[in-house]
């Protein structure tokens, strides 16, 4: 499923392939993936005859600045997107997700001039295309996130750990899977009060969720994180041998190691 890491990898694709190319047709076929009151024929007016200039990514969400003064294109692939540039996949092992290669999953595509196109495929059609998106709402980026920064997006909250994590508005770009194994590794209890956190306990997990992003980024996906070998039924933690623990925290299906994640 795409989070940081994957989006990195689409961001990377769209800077080496998308850049600086006439943009001669907007495809728009699926009104519902265009959000926030963005319409078919308002994308393809606003697009047309444009070129992207810069690829972007805060969090989970890929922007592309257009030319001009134009709009900022921002594209979310929810569970199962995938960015495809002259039929180059970004990504092709997305983990609980289908990577067939159907058109009739393309929700949105760019059609340059040169004949070449980027598109945005997506089974579960869970993704979304909008313009100039609210960046403001997003919160500082999980990958270089300073250790201020997650202290003001912990704050005194109640709230479980990891879903404090997950909220976007908070910290962009830590999903399910990131979030499981970035606990993990610092030895934290997911359902516990953000809150409640020591101050030594926000300096561990500072330096662990950015070591986290940057060796998933590393790896190729989120899925390539140590525990997640081990995150399913009879599952075992890879430090200490216990069994793992499963649960829902934060609506999120959670695997955690009850000997030393505290």
């Amino acid at each position: 499923m795409p989070e940081l890491a994957e989006v990195e990898k689409y961001r990377r694709l769209a800077e080496a392939a998308a850049l600086h190319r006439p943009i001669g047709e907007v495809v728009a076929p699926d009104d519902w993936y265009l959000k926030g009151g963005l319409t078919a024929r308002a994308v393809k007016r606003a697009l047309k005859g444009r070129s992207f200039t810069a690829a972007r990514r805060i969090g989970k969400q890929l922007l592309l600045d257009s030319d001009r003064d134009g709009p900022v294109l921002g594209l979310h692939f929810g569970m199962a997107g995938r960015l495809i540039v002259d039929g180059r996949a970004a990504i092709t092992d997305l983990w609980w997700a289908s990577n067939r290669e159907l058109e009739k999953w393309d929700r949105f595509a760019i059609r340059f001039e040169d004949g070449g196109d980027l598109r945005m495929r997506d089974s579960r059609r869970l993704g979304g295309v909008t313009l100039d998106p609210l960046e403001s709402k997003l919160g500082p980026d999980a990958l270089a996130v300073t250790l201020g920064q997650l202290r003001v997006a912990l704050g005194r909250s109640t709230a479980p750990l990891k879903a404090r994590l997950m909220d976007q508005a908070r910290l962009a770009g830590v999903g399910n899977l990131a979030a499981d194994e970035a606990l993990w590794r610092a030895g934290l209890d997911p359902r516990r009060q953000a809150g409640s956190l020591t101050d030594q306990e926000v300096r561990r997990l500072q330096r662990h969720l950015r070591q986290t992003m940057g060796d998933l980024l590393d790896r190729g996906g989120s899925h390539t994180g140590d525990l997640m070998p081990e995150r399913a039924a009879e599952g075992a933690c890879p430090k200490d041998g216990a069994p793992l623990v499963r649960d829902r925290v934060g609506g999120r299906t959670t695997w955690w190691c009850p000997a030393h994640q505290l």
